[in-house]
């Protein structure tokens, strides 16, 4: 849960930055030249900063992946676990229930 969480938030905050600084080049007193070079310069840098977020959510997504495969697996076997040990108690009843009663040491009749 926690790889989660850093993959949102390192996916949050490389789409903070971007926008940030595309905010930043827009509000900033240059002239037109300068902030369309800028401009150019971050969207040169754009394709290398969608394959790092690529990157890093396919990873998390491997990593989910692995947990919850982990997870089934460990529930499957508990599964298994759980109906053995039912049909086990059920085998051990049947036979109690068809055992045939012993006599009293006593000898006396039993009376119901």
């Amino acid at each position: 849960m926690a790889d989660n969480s850093s993959g949102s938030f390192i996916g949050g905050m490389i789409i903070g930055v971007t926008l940030g600084a595309l905010g930043g080049l827009l509000a900033a007193p240059r002239t037109g030249r300068e902030t369309r070079q800028l401009l150019k310069k971050s969207a040169d840098a754009l394709p290398e900063l969608a394959e790092d977020l690529s990157t890093s959510i396919q990873l998390q997504a491997d990593r989910l992946s692995e947990t919850a495969l982990h997870n089934w697996e460990q529930t499957l076997e508990r599964l298994r676990e759980a109906i053995a040990a039912g049909e086990e108690a059920s085998r051990r009843e049947y036979e109690n229930l068809n055992r045939p009663e012993a006599p009293l040491a006593s000898g006396a009749p039993v009376h119901d």
